[in-house]
C-alpha cells in the first residue's frame, strides 16, 4: 500500500490484528498516523488460518460498549456492515427438566426497556475491520510476523518474518514438524523504529512480556477450575431452519457447570460446555459410557434432540478441552512508548460476554484521552512536546482504565455463578424484578440491573460495581421494611402506582 504518512505523523505499530488491534489501527489511521499492523498468524481472513484457541467458529456477544467504540471510529459504514451480520438476542432461554420429568424453557429478558445483545461471528467481525484497514493509504498489514524483542527507550522493535507458509498447529505452542516451516522460522529478523506500540496480542501477549522488562509491572494470572469445549447444533434437516429459537442465548444451568448455545448466521448454533476439570477428566476416562449420561442428567433436551449421540461423542473427542484464564496487571504502559489493550492487559473469563467489548472500549477510551492531551493537534510544537503529551495521556489511561478492567474481571467471574445456578433462584428473580420495576415506574431514580449497566450503557465498570452494591443495600432495606410493616397489604395494593411513587421518595432519600 502507499505510505500516506507525513513528517508530523506518528509511526504507530499495532501488534495483533484481531478485533481490538484492528480497531486500534483504524482509530490511529483516521487521525493521520503512519500505521503498521503486525500479526503472528497468516491473514486472519483466510479460512485456513488456525485461530489461537484452535477453534474455527467463535460466536461472540456484541453489546453497547463494542458498538459505541465502532460507531466512534470515524469509519463510515463500518458499524452498519458489522450489524448486518449479527443476530439479535433479546433474552436468555433457561432450559431444564421439572420433577415430573417434563422439559421446560423459560425466557428471561435482558432489559426492561427491550434492549438486546447481538450474536456476531468473530471471523466476520475481524474481516470487516481488516477490509476497512486495507483501504486506507497510511496502513500496512504485516502477517506472519512475530514480535521477538523491543527496546522501549530507543523505540525499536524486532520482528521475525515467517513467510506465507500455512501452519496447522498453534503458533504459540508449535508442534508441526514440517522442515519448510522450520526453515522459515529462521527467517531474517527485521528491526522497526516507532513512536508508539499498541499491544493487542491477546492473553499470552508478547508485547506485555517485553513491557515487563521496562515497567515495574504488577501481574496476576489465574486459571479457574473450569475447562470449556465447543459443540455444534446443526440446522434442522427437514427445512434447514434454526433448531431452537435464534433470538435467545440458550443456557442449560447445572450448578457447578453449564451448557450454552449462541446462534450463527448459517442457522446453526455454536455451543460451549463449561465444567470443572474433574468432570472433564471423569468423562474422558470412558466417554462412550459417561458422556451421554452426563448430558441426559444435566442438560436435558440437548442429546439426542439437538445433537445426535454420535455427533456428541465425536465433537467431545475432536474439539480441544481448553482452560479459562483471568489476567490483571498494572501499569498498561511505559513512558510514551507502549500501551497494551484488550486481553493483553486484562484477559477475563467469558461469562459476561464483555471480553471483546471491553477491549474495543479500551480503544475508544485510549484515543479519547490522546485527543484530550492534544496528541493530534496541529499546534503541538515539536517531537519532544508530543512525546511528553503522549506520556501524560498514557499515564492517565492506566489510571482510569485499570480499576475499570479489574471491576469487569471480577464481575465476569461472579456472573458464572449467576449463569450456571442463580438464574433459577427465586431470590435472583425477585431482585431482578424489583430493580426493573423501579426502573420502569421511577426512571428518574436511574435504577438499573447490573446486566443493563454493563451491557447496554457506557458507564465505567468500576462505577457500575459501586452503583449496584448501593442498590443492593437499599433493596435489602426495602425488603426488611416490607416484611415488618406491610404484612397486611394485599398484592393488588402493592402493585398500585401510588405505592411506587411513595417508595421512590423514600429511596431517593435513603440513597443520598
Amino acid at each position: 500500500m502507499a505510505d500516506g504518512s507525513t513528517s508530523k505523523a506518528q509511526r504507530v505499530l499495532v501488534v495483533g490484528a484481531g478485533p481490538v488491534g484492528a480497531l486500534a489501527a483504524l482509530y490511529a489511521a483516521k487521525r493521520g498516523d503512519d500505521v503498521h499492523v503486525y500479526e503472528l498468524r497468516a491473514d486472519l481472513r483466510d479460512p485456513s488460518t488456525t485461530p489461537l484457541n484452535f477453534t474455527k467458529s467463535i460466536n461472540l456477544a456484541l453489546s453497547e460498549r463494542g458498538i459505541n467504540s465502532m460507531r466512534q471510529s470515524q469509519c463510515v459504514g463500518l458499524l452498519e456492515e458489522v450489524l448486518k451480520e449479527t443476530i439479535p438476542m433479546h433474552a436468555r432461554m433457561i432450559h431444564g427438566r421439572r420433577k415430573s420429568g417434563e422439559l421446560y424453557q423459560e425466557s428471561q429478558e435482558y432489559d426492561a426497556n427491550g434492549r438486546y445483545i447481538q450474536a456476531v461471528d468473530r471471523a466476520c467481525l475481524n474481516k470487516r475491520l481488516l477490509d476497512a484497514l486495507e483501504k486506507l493509504p497510511n496502513v500496512t498489514l504485516h502477517f506472519s510476523h512475530k514480535l521477538t524483542g523491543a527496546d522501549f527507550n530507543k523505540k525499536t522493535a524486532w520482528f521475525e518474518q515467517h513467510g506465507n507458509a500455512k501452519r496447522t498447529d498453534h503458533p504459540q505452542n508449535p508442534t508441526q514438524k514440517d522442515a519448510l516451516w522450520h526453515d522459515q522460522k529462521r527467517a531474517t529478523e527485521i528491526s522497526v523504529n516507532f513512536d508508539l506500540i499498541i499491544g493487542a496480542d491477546g492473553a499470552h501477549s508478547a508485547t506485555r512480556y517485553h513491557l515487563m522488562k521496562f515497567a515495574r509491572l504488577n501481574y496476576q494470572q489465574e486459571y479457574i477450575d473450569t475447562l470449556w469445549c465447543e459443540f455444534h447444533i446443526a440446522p434442522r434437516s427437514s427445512d434447514s431452519s434454526f433448531a431452537i429459537d435464534p433470538n435467545h442465548l440458550h443456557i442449560w444451568p447445572g450448578g457447578s457447570f453449564m451448557f450454552i448455545a449462541i446462534p450463527s448466521l448459517d442457522k446453526s448454533f455454536t455451543c460451549t460446555l463449561f465444567a470443572p476439570a474433574s468432570h472433564f477428566n471423569s468423562v474422558s476416562e470412558n466417554p462412550e459410557q459417561k458422556l451421554v449420561k452426563f448430558f441426559h442428567k444435566n442438560f436435558p433436551g440437548v442429546c439426542p434432540e439437538l445433537i445426535s449421540t454420535s455427533d456428541l461423542q465425536r465433537q467431545f473427542h475432536e474439539n480441544p478441552h481448553l482452560p479459562l484464564i483471568s489476567i490483571k496487571c498494572k501499569p498498561y504502559h511505559y513512558k510514551s512508548s507502549v500501551v497494551i489493550l484488550g486481553d493483553a492487559a486484562h484477559a477475563m473469563v467469558p461469562f459476561y460476554g464483555q471480553g471483546m467489548n471491553a477491549g474495543l472500549e479500551d480503544v475508544r477510551v485510549l484515543f479519547d484521552i490522546l485527543d484530550k492531551h492534544g496528541i493530534y493537534d496541529s499546534g503541538t510544537p515539536d517531537h519532544a512536546a508530543r512525546n511528553q503529551a503522549r506520556q501524560a495521556a498514557l499515564d492517565e489511561y492506566t489510571s482510569q482504565r485499570a480499576p475499570d478492567a479489574a471491576a469487569i474481571n471480577d464481575l465476569a467471574l461472579r456472573n458464572y455463578e449467576e449463569m450456571r445456578s442463580s438464574v433459577q433462584s427465586p431470590l435472583y428473580k425477585m431482585r431482578k424484578w424489583m430493580e426493573e420495576t423501579v426502573n420502569v415506574y421511577l426512571p428518574s431514580l436511574e435504577w438499573r440491573t447490573q446486566y443493563t449497566r454493563v451491557s447496554f450503557e457506557n458507564q465505567r465498570y468500576s462505577e457500575v460495581e459501586k452503583a449496584v452494591q448501593k442498590q443492593g443495600r437499599i433493596l435489602m432495606s426495602v425488603v426488611g421494611l416490607s416484611l415488618v410493616g406491610m404484612g397486611g397489604l394485599t398484592a393488588s395494593l402493592f402493585a398500585r402506582r401510588d405505592y411506587w411513587k411513595n417508595l421512590g421518595t423514600w429511596l431517593s432519600q435513603v440513597g443520598k
